[in-house]
């Protein structure tokens, strides 16, 4: 006779702690209800469905069977065991049942080591956020809560919405006044007093999310320090708040210190611009600026866990917000990249899944700019060791934590990714991408440039000189060897006479030597006495050809003095006129250390001068300076002047902020309607091939070898 299986028997659900409490929750999306189960011991709170509720409401029945079957006997519901065995590890997790006597010292230790982890994880996490509770508020806000009731009346919030309206026409009237104090206010003492601003503008903030939830008869039990990436921050304990259902007064108190902050702003502002110049009025600037940047820019964004998201999730009744857009989005991205079929983490109307998609693109973008922003400041705020070590931890810990999450997630759908056509096909791509990072591709270089004819003779006024002619007129051609103006030269020609007299006196001397031997042995005399004449005559032909100026090449005279007319005396080197060649042009530009290596001498380049005000030129380089240019030649490259160049003014000179290398092209076609004047454009060089990941490799290895040294 064969044996008959013996019947499954199932242990006994374990007792619930008998001090945890249950609220009446608001209706979920879906429009199902929803209750909130209390642990007041450790002030949590933990929203449950309907289904978990009824099989919390037949818990002492003692066996998940029991419970089921009581659960779909009296409820709509199809429950199972499995749904029972799911809320029991809930329940257990969060330690919400009475522990088992025999075995409670065992397994509480066993939770309380793996909630701790190592004890690398324990100071990591000590080290990005920690609390210091430092008061026990909740009685105090008790006796004081009512002396505060006017500051939510209807009264206060019109008479607030006035002060807004007539801060802001009387802050646009000042507006100049309002600019100059905020640009004179960045100093130390001005710094200072914009930190004791943002701390009595946060310790309010603070104060009004108590004040709310003590309004709805929530308890507030602690109020302390927390302390983010080192970085304190006051805070307040309103988990009570869970235990309302009305959507409403959640979304009250979680607004309340953004609420507080606008009213400290608001009023601020009107009082800076009614006040007289003094203590009080520089005590409301701070107060008004920081208050509207500190709340608009911190507060009341989404994107971290401040006000901003608990008001989002409220409103939007979903709590856990981030957690469930980002389970979400995860899921879209594999599924764009893999399309493995698996069904959504939750289900959602059309606009609101993809509007939590995108919201979790927004959110991973936002911490991945700000996670390496304060990266950045630690690294530079502690010691070079000590900043290298913390700005480690904040990349490792905030961004490639999660990429090495979700890259072992991929891993583990190994087998299922093999089977996948869009797996392979994503694969191909990604590796297509990976080879155009690698290969070599023509590159283009683009910077500011300025073209300019290659011959420029300026006419600059001798000394003494007296304008006796003037032949030519702005933007006539001239002629090579034509004479340009005419200065009067006297005192020159009779200084020239009296030189050649002298020199044909030595000369007829030299030449009578040979006939009387004292003038023989004076020779060697005379002869440098004439070297000397001689060298006098051609600085005098050559002074005099400054008075007689001439054409050294073929041009157009520029910029003529209006003045100039004859009888007119100029003084010594001033400029009277330009003479501009018209064949011959020349371009230069600046580069940075990291572009010029992509040119070399002879690459092709066009010139685009600015406006689309001439035809596009076609140049060559011509030449790369090998040392950087320490001083700007002018002022117009430097971007402060219209330029490309980052520059700094001192003493009238222009400083590059880095490392910029003069490069000059040489014109390969006629300068068209550009010749003959400076134009200002834009150059772009063909130059060398090179592999677009080579550059953030180059970038990554200098940054190492800059910042490894100590």
């Amino acid at each position: 006779m064969a044996a008959q299986p013996s019947p499954q028997l199932h242990p006994a659900l374990p007792a619930l702690r008998e001090e945890l409490g249950l609220h009446a929750g608001p209706a979920l999306a879906s429009g199902e209800p929803s209750w909130t189960l209390e642990d007041p011991v450790r002030n949590q709170f933990f929203r449950i469905d309907w289904m978990t509720f009824e099989i919390l409401r037949r818990w002492t029945l003692g066996t998940p069977e029991a419970v089921a079957r009581a659960v779909n006997a009296a409820t709509p519901l199809d429950a199972g065991g499995e749904d029972v065995g799911a809320v029991l590890r809930f329940l257990q997790e969060n330690q919400l049942v009475r522990p088992d006597p025999l075995a409670s010292n065992r397994a509480l230790a066993a939770r309380h080591k793996a909630a701790a982890g190592s004890f690398t994880t324990r100071l990591l996490h000590h080290y990005l956020f920690f609390r210091i509770p430092l008061v026990k508020p909740d009685a105090w806000l008790t006796r004081v809560a009512p002396a505060f009731e006017w500051l939510f009346g209807r009264g206060f919030l019109r008479l607030t919405l006035l002060a807004l309206l007539l801060g802001a026409t009387l802050v646009w009237r000042q507006w100049d006044a309002f600019r100059t104090t905020l640009a004179d206010s960045f100093t130390p003492g001005g710094m200072l007093a914009y930190a004791l601003a943002l701390t009595f503008v946060k310790c309010a903030h603070e104060l009004g999310h108590a004040l709310t939830a003590k309004r709805f008869g929530c308890r507030v039990p602690t109020m302390g320090l927390a302390f983010l990436v080192l970085w304190p921050v006051p805070y307040t304990d309103t988990n009570d708040v869970w235990r309302l259902a009305d959507r409403r007064r959640r979304l009250a108190v979680a607004a309340a210190g953004v609420r507080t902050e606008l009213l400290i702003a608001v009023w601020a502002t009107l009082a800076w611009t009614l006040l007289p110049d003094g203590l009080l009025r520089s005590m409301a600037f701070p107060l008004a600026t920081t208050t509207w940047i500190a709340t608009l820019a911190i507060n009341a964004s989404p994107f971290m866990r401040f006000d901003g998201y608990f008001v989002l999730s409220d409103w939007l009744e979903m709590p856990n917000l981030h957690a469930r857009a980002f389970a979400l989005a995860r899921w879209d991205l594999r599924e764009r990249l893999f399309a493995l079929g698996d069904p959504p983490p939750e289900y959602f109307p059309r606009r609101r899944h993809w509007g939590l998609i995108l919201f979790a693109w927004a959110v991973w973008i936002y911490r991945l700019v700000l996670f390496l922003g304060i990266a950045v400041l630690v690294y530079h705020f502690f010691i070079k060791l000590v900043g290298i070590l913390l700005f480690c931890v904040e990349m490792s810990w905030f961004v490639l934590r999660p990429i090495r999450a979700e890259l072992q997630a991929w891993r583990s759908l190994g087998p299922r990714l093999k089977r996948s056509r869009r797996a392979r096909r994503s694969a191909g791509l990604a590796l297509v991408l990976l080879v155009l990072c690698v290969v070599p591709w023509p590159t283009r270089v683009q910077s500011g440039a300025m073209l300019r004819p290659s011959q420029v003779f300026p006419v600059h006024a001798p000394e003494h000189a007296q304008v006796t002619a003037v032949p030519l007129r702005e933007g006539q051609r001239v002629a090579a060897g034509a004479p340009l103006v005419e200065f009067a030269s006297l005192d020159i020609g009779s200084r020239r006479e009296a030189v050649q007299a002298q020199a044909e006196r030595l000369r007829w001397q030299l030449g009578a030597s040979g006939f009387d031997a004292e003038q023989r042995a004076q020779s060697g005399v005379l002869r440098e006495q004439l070297a000397t004449l001689e060298a006098q005559l051609a600085l005098l032909t050559e002074e005099e050809a400054r008075y007689h100026p001439r054409a050294p090449f073929a041009g157009v005279l520029r910029d003529v003095e209006p003045e100039l007319a004859p009888g007119v005396w100029v003084g010594k080197n001033e400029k009277v006129a330009v003479l501009v060649g018209e064949n011959a042009h020349e371009a230069g530009s600046y580069l940075d250390e990291e572009t010029v290596r992509r040119v070399a001498v002879g690459d092709s380049a066009r010139f685009y001068p600015d406006g689309q005000s001439g035809p596009v030129l076609r140049l060559r380089v011509s030449g790369i300076d090998r040392d950087a240019t320490r001083v700007l030649p002018g002022g117009q490259w430097a971007a402060p002047q219209g330029g490309t160049v980052q520059a700094r003014e001192k003493n009238g000179a222009w400083y590059p902020e880095q490392a910029v290398y003069r490069v000059s092209f040489s014109v390969d076609e006629p300068a068209g309607a550009l010749a003959g004047r400076a134009w200002r454009g834009k150059v772009v060089v063909d130059g060398r091939w090179e592999a677009p990941g080579a550059r953030f490799v180059r970038s990554a290895a200098a940054l190492l070898r800059r910042e490894g040294g100590f």
